[in-house]
């Protein structure tokens, strides 16, 4: 009886690898669904419908992009979170989702559980920018800052936003006392760094860069652990002295819970394909990425690292949580 049972369970066992091969060798069969849980029109939805329109060209199954946009980005992850494991429905999501595990009371999916990270499609870095009447040099802020605590500010997009969490990092490194002052964006930053409003700000690449060049704002440094391509001559602020400044963006992809390793590896290499097309390598200067690629093991690690990370900051910064 026992080798009975024993022969059943590896034969089931056997059916199953088989069954789940030929599932991941003839997906897709149908339209796939990309969710990006941002409106229509951003920059993650520009880089979203890109990629989208070159993996339907290699699957010759059409890759549709789902804006689900609301609650920081909740709502349409919360939608790949409870949809079946069976690669379609995928979201396309940023490092906001690392800090919502942390930033929000109550989160309708479990951050860990309820996703598999599939592939990390692109790294991004956050500019320290400050008004040309601050020092050109960080250590000289940081002293000056202290040596009149209150008196700077710090411009961010918005509570609970990684410009704002990069700001209250930088003063537990620093041991300063800058004043956080958010904003609706970066449209309403930006005007406040050019006419002095707030003195600092951590913007993204593609805000800062036009007013970096054009000698409005100086770019002190960069979050990450390499210096960026556009502004090579800016140091990292890990270079700088500042520890637990490796902080870099990113967007990935990922797929619900338990999503099958088979069809983990035939999304990803398709994905990894079309971020390295000549025609897109070529855009993502502009868009402020650069692209990554990597093992879905390597994103998740950088996923996991990352909600840490950041739960720390709000937790220490003492961040007033959404509920």
């Amino acid at each position: 009886m026992r080798n009975h049972t024993v022969l059943a369970r590896t034969t089931a066992a056997f059916c199953f690898l088989v069954a789940a091969l030929a599932q991941a060798q003839s997906y897709p069969v149908k339209p796939v669904r990309l969710v990006v849980p941002f409106p229509p029109g951003g920059a993650t939805d520009l880089v979203a419908r890109t990629l989208a329109q070159k993996v339907t060209e290699s699957w010759k199954q059409q890759v549709v992009v789902e804006n689900r946009a609301g609650a920081g980005g909740n709502i349409g992850a919360d939608a790949v979170a409870k949809s079946a494991p069976d690669g379609y429905s995928l979201l396309l999501n940023i490092q906001g989702q690392s800090i919502s595990a942390s930033l929000y009371r109550k989160l309708p999916f479990d951050a860990i559980k309820d996703f598999t990270p599939v592939v990390q499609l692109t790294s991004s870095y956050l500019v320290l920018v400050g008004t040309p009447r601050l020092p050109a040099n960080v250590k000289e802020i940081i002293a000056m800052a202290k040596a009149q605590p209150g008196k700077l500010n710090f411009g961010s997009t918005g509570l609970g936003a990684p410009p704002h969490l990069a700001a209250e990092l930088f003063n537990s490194v620093a041991g300063t006392q800058i004043v956080h002052i958010p904003y609706k964006g970066d449209a309403p930053l930006t005007p406040a760094l050019l006419t002095d409003e707030v003195q600092m700000a951590f913007l993204p690449l593609s805000a800062a860069l036009q007013h970096v060049r054009a000698g409005k704002l100086r770019a002190l440094g960069v979050t990450g652990n390499k210096r960026g391509s556009a502004l090579p001559d800016v140091p990292t602020l890990v270079e700088i002295g500042m520890r637990d400044f490796d902080i870099a963006g990113w967007i990935g992809i990922f797929g619900p819970g338990n999503l099958p390793r088979d069809l983990v590896a035939r999304i990803r290499g398709e994905f990894i394909k079309a971020i390295n097309l000549p025609d897109v390598l070529e855009k993502w200067p502009g868009w402020g990425y650069e692209p990554v690629g990597g093992t879905p093991e390597e994103f998740s690690a950088k996923y996991r690292s990352d909600i840490d990370v950041f739960a720390k900051i709000i937790r220490d910064a003492k961040v007033p949580l959404v509920d």
